[in-house]
């Protein structure tokens, strides 16, 4: 894209000079002229005046002009539209002034301005979606403590009933935890305010030690686990913040998977890169929802809900892009899916 280094260009000055040479010229012409009709002399000293008069009103007119399009109007346009965004209006767009092929640096402020105020805008649409999202979700499982609380004091519950009701508070209450915790988390990753730990360890044995704590789960639900694991292989990250990512892959796989189905885990490295691959299948993730599985609450098979809040992947990928790591999703509906993280292998000193 190019710019204009100037907004009153040398072209600008050129066409000034030339008409004051133009109206130099004139001028002699008119001394001339008058000089053969032998016009009196308060004629003659009148007439150059006015005529001077003239030009001069002209070109400060014309600089006038220039210097309000130029400079006044787009920066009255700016402090406007300014004073609607400290009010709260991210609807503003101001225009540029010249097109695309005649941009000058005023131009650029404009539409970096607007570009500041689209973003502003989608910030404070996150913070809404969160608010209401955050708010949703706390409201159910505050729902069902409280009616179970309720059922509970009326004293007309069997010994059976009442363990099935302090079971169900005990699940809202760890739901709940879980929201808080994951919300906590994730704020305090997205504003750097967890410094990560980095050090060198073992990838393979930390798999090995969250496929032991999914056990029971996959076990519950008769779910065939296939582990192919290397020996050893060395990552440096945050131990802690990466097991973060290797238990919601796993739960996730483990909720989305149907009972009697299997899960497989694959790990392999070469010279640069770590690469992990959890595959289910279970329901898989419709196209549409590939682009919005890392969006904060967002649950794109609402049948699991009540399983989950909506913020794992989201703390994953965070964990992911502070471990200089990545992931691809590999998925197609009703055949399950296959998540690939792939970190960068650990430098060893010889």
């Amino acid at each position: 894209m190019k710019i204009k280094e100037n907004l009153f260009p040398p072209s600008l000055f050129a066409i000034y000079l030339g008409v004051l040479f133009l109206m130099s010229g004139i001028h002699m012409g008119l001394l001339v002229f008058m000089e053969k009709v032998n016009w009196s002399e308060p004629v003659q000293t009148i007439v150059p005046m006015v005529y001077w008069g003239l030009v001069a009103v002209g070109l400060t007119l014309f600089t006038r002009r220039k210097m309000k399009s130029t400079y006044e109007e787009p920066l009255h346009k700016m402090a406007e539209a300014a004073g609607r965004v400290s009010e709260g209006d991210f609807s503003v767009y101001v225009p540029t002034i010249h097109t695309a092929d005649k941009l000058d640096y005023l131009d650029i402020m404009i539409m970096n301005f607007n570009k500041m105020v689209e973003e502003l805008g989608s910030i404070e649409t996150l913070k809404t979606d969160f608010v209401s999202n955050v708010s949703h979700e706390m409201k159910t499982p505050i729902a069902i403590i409280k009616n179970y609380a309720q059922l509970l004091q009326t004293g007309h519950v069997s010994e059976e009933q009442g363990k099935e009701y302090a079971k169900n508070i005990e699940q809202a209450a760890a739901r709940l935890s879980s929201l808080i915790g994951n919300i906590l988390k994730l704020n305090r990753l997205e504003h750097q305010r967890i410094t990560p730990e980095v050090e060198t360890y073992d990838v393979c044995r930390q798999l090995c030690e969250s496929v032991f704590l999914f056990e029971d789960a996959l076990e519950e639900k008769g779910i065939e686990l296939e582990a192919d694991i290397e020996d050893a292989a060395l990552i440096k990250a945050d131990a802690s913040l990466m097991e973060l990512v290797w238990n919601n892959l796993l739960s996730n796989a483990v909720k989305f998977t149907d009972r009697g189905g299997s899960i497989t885990i694959r790990q392999t490295s070469d010279e640069s890169y770590v690469r992990v691959s959890v595959s289910d299948t279970g329901c898989g993730i419709a196209k549409e929802c590939i682009n919005h599985i890392f969006d904060k609450f967002y649950q794109g098979d609402t049948s699991h809900a009540m399983e989950g809040n909506g913020l794992g992947l989201a703390l994953v990928k965070r964990v992911l892009e502070l471990s200089d790591g990545e992931m691809q999703i590999i998925s197609e509906e009703g055949k399950g899916s296959t998540f690939l993280v792939t970190l960068p292998v650990a430098e060893t000193g010889h």
